[in-house]
């Protein structure tokens, strides 16, 4: 299957979007060891939180949006209890699985995290925003 060769433009956006999303990144792993947790337990506690509907995640639910083996996020919510970051919660509607929630010293740690990512958040937004645009310049030129 021939693939398409990029232009340089197109290297050059991809150089530059990759840029701001590990800066993002990195602010995250800076604010979170500010915290004193690492970036792998932020994002357990931002998941938990940022379940649609509910303030609790299943370990299930965490694997799939972290984008990682069951087996490994179930040693991450070890870690997270361990450090009194979260509470596990056998679940009243199914005895067989097991709620993540938060604790106040998670909420916390969230929060501060969340705060101190703010600036570079914006800032990607205003990338991301700006190279959407960019994109779709040519798609309306080419409808008129």
């Amino acid at each position: 299957m021939p693939t398409r060769i990029l232009t340089k433009p197109e290297i050059e956006a991809r150089s530059a979007f990759r840029q701001q999303l590990r800066e993002f990144e990195r602010s995250g792993e800076d604010a979170a060891r500010s915290q004193g947790i690492t970036f792998p337990q932020y994002l357990v506690l931002l998941h938990v939180k940022g379940m649609p509907g509910r303030a609790w995640a299943l370990v299930g639910e965490l694997a799939e949006k972290m984008l990682l083996e069951h087996h490994s996020v179930v040693g991450l919510v070890s870690r997270c209890e361990a450090a009194g970051l979260v509470k596990r919660k056998r679940s009243v509607e199914d005895g067989r699985q097991v709620e993540v929630h938060l604790t106040a010293k998670g909420e916390r740690a969230l929060n501060g995290i969340a705060a101190a990512q703010s600036g570079e958040l914006r800032s990607l937004l205003t990338y991301l925003s700006a190279a959407a645009r960019r994109e779709t310049r040519p798609a309306r030129k080419a409808a008129r």
